[in-house]
C-alpha cells in the first residue's frame, strides 16, 4: 500500500543541486540564465534572469532533473508543491515520461510535456494529475496519450515570458515537491480516478491552471524535449 505521500525533493528526499541542470533559451541564441541553489537539504532556490531582448519578446529559463531512475507515481493522485518566498511571478512545473537520445548536433529530441502554470504566494498546494496539460513543441496537444505515471522520467521548473508579460530577475524558494494522495483518501495500491473533493486538508488546491500561452514552435522545440 502506498503511503500518503512520497517525497521527490525536500522532506525525506534532501535537495541537491547536483540532481538539476540548466535548460535555458541560450540554446536558441537567447541570453536568459537560471540556477538552482540549495542553501540547505530542506530548501531549494530557483533564480536567475529572464532576458527577452534577444528573441523578440520570447524567452525561458529553466532547471530540469538530470536523467536517472524514473519515478513510479501511479499510486498517487497528484503532486504536493510547497513554496516559500516568491516574487509573485508565474512559473511552470513540467513532467515528462519520455526522453530520447540526443540528435547528432547535440540537441535533444522533442517529446510531449505535461505542464502546470502557477503564481507564487508562499504556500502548499495540491495539483491533481489532470491539471498537468500536455503540450508538444510549445503547442497544446489535447490528443496526447495519458501521462505514464509509472514512468515519470523528468521534472522541471521554468520561468518564461508568456509573450513579453514577464522579464528580468526572478526568484522562487521551493521547500518540497511530493507525490501525494488526495487529502480525503486512504492509502491505496494503485492510481484511480475519483470525484472526491481534494481541497480538504490542504491550504489550497489550484482548480484551474493559469492561462496557457502558445509559444512560437521553432523557438520552443528545444525546450520541450
Amino acid at each position: 500500500m502506498a503511503e500518503r505521500r512520497l517525497d521527490l525533493f525536500g522532506g525525506d528526499a534532501p535537495w541537491s543541486s547536483d540532481a538539476w541542470t540548466a535548460s535555458d533559451d541560450r540554446v536558441r541564441g537567447g541570453k536568459s540564465r537560471s540556477y538552482l541553489d540549495c542553501p540547505s537539504t530542506s530548501k531549494a532556490v530557483f533564480h536567475g534572469d529572464l532576458d527577452i531582448t534577444a528573441l523578440g519578446g520570447a524567452g525561458f529559463a529553466s532547471q530540469r532533473t538530470v536523467n536517472g531512475t524514473p519515478w513510479d507515481l501511479d499510486a498517487y493522485d497528484g503532486l504536493l508543491l510547497k513554496t516559500g518566498k516568491g516574487d509573485g511571478k508565474k512559473y511552470t512545473l513540467t513532467l515528462k515520461d519520455e526522453t530520447l537520445p540526443k540528435r547528432p548536433d547535440g540537441r535533444e529530441q522533442s517529446t510531449v510535456s505535461w505542464e502546470f502554470d502557477f503564481a507564487t504566494h508562499g504556500e502548499e498546494r495540491f495539483i491533481p494529475w489532470d491539471e498537468f496539460k500536455p503540450t508538444y513543441r510549445g503547442k497544446p496537444k489535447p490528443d496526447a496519450r495519458p501521462l505514464d505515471l509509472k514512468n515519470v522520467q523528468r521534472v522541471s521548473i521554468m520561468m518564461r515570458s508568456f509573450f513579453g508579460d514577464q522579464q528580468g530577475p526572478f526568484r522562487l524558494e521551493i521547500e518540497s515537491i511530493a507525490a501525494a494522495l488526495e487529502p480525503t483518501k486512504q492509502p491505496r495500491a494503485s492510481h484511480q480516478t475519483s470525484g472526491t473533493d481534494s481541497t480538504a486538508g490542504y491550504p489550497e488546491k489550484i482548480a484551474d491552471s493559469a492561462p496557457k500561452s502558445t509559444w512560437l514552435s521553432w523557438f520552443c522545440g528545444m525546450f520541450r524535449t
